[in-house]
């Protein structure tokens, strides 16, 4: 009796992974539309977009592991995370010592698929310094990725994630960036070959 309820189980078990490798199969090589997209290389080479959908926990893990990945953690250390608003935690070294430095921003898709962080809050140790210094401090002494630019006039963060190049021509737009609601989208586009 218990081997027959062993081998269904199995069974069992073997058709379902069986069926969700055929569906990551037909995932990967038969999409279901083609589209050009406006965020394709200056070239506009036809583009397959595949939706990927994320929560606010598995993307900070990936942003900071690709920080670390990068090597873009130099000498100043800083970590991205997720909650309602985007949060930048760091070290303002002033003197001898290393002050706890943490930015907030609001979230704001564009149409064009990249990402713009307008500072909302700021927060260094005791200090009170103007939010353009610390973005400008920000600017010339953490190493960012070349496809993130800091306006620190406009205490701003454009990500241009149209323009990072994740592996064999393959890039990201985003869809929707909706923190509160735990509701995060983005397109891959893997350019056509043909």
């Amino acid at each position: 009796m218990f081997k027959k309820k062993w081998k269904a189980a199995f069974l069992l078990l073997a058709g379902i992974n069986i069926v969700i490798l055929l569906a990551l199969v037909l995932l990967i090589f038969l999409p279901a539309e083609r589209s050009t997209s406006d965020s394709a290389d200056a070239g506009n080479e036809e583009v397959i977009p595949f939706q990927v959908t994320t929560n606010k926990e598995d993307l900070t893990l990936l942003i900071n592991s690709y920080l670390e990945k990068e090597g873009l953690n130099g000498p100043v250390h800083y970590e991205v995370n997720l909650s309602d608003e985007v949060e930048l935690f760091g070290y303002l070294p002033i003197f001898n010592s290393d002050i706890e430095m943490k930015l907030t921003f609001e979230p704001i898709p564009l149409e064009n698929g990249d990402l713009t962080l307008k500072q909302k809050s700021i927060s260094i140790g005791q200090l009170s310094l103007p939010v353009s210094y610390v973005m400008k401090f920000i600017e010339n002494q953490y190493k960012l990725p070349t496809w993130v630019n800091i306006n620190p006039d406009d205490e701003t963060i454009d990500v241009h994630l149209t323009n990072m190049k994740i592996g064999d021509g393959m890039s990201a737009e985003v869809k929707e960036f909706d923190l509160e609601n735990d509701r995060i989208q983005f397109n891959l586009l893997l350019p056509v070959t043909e």
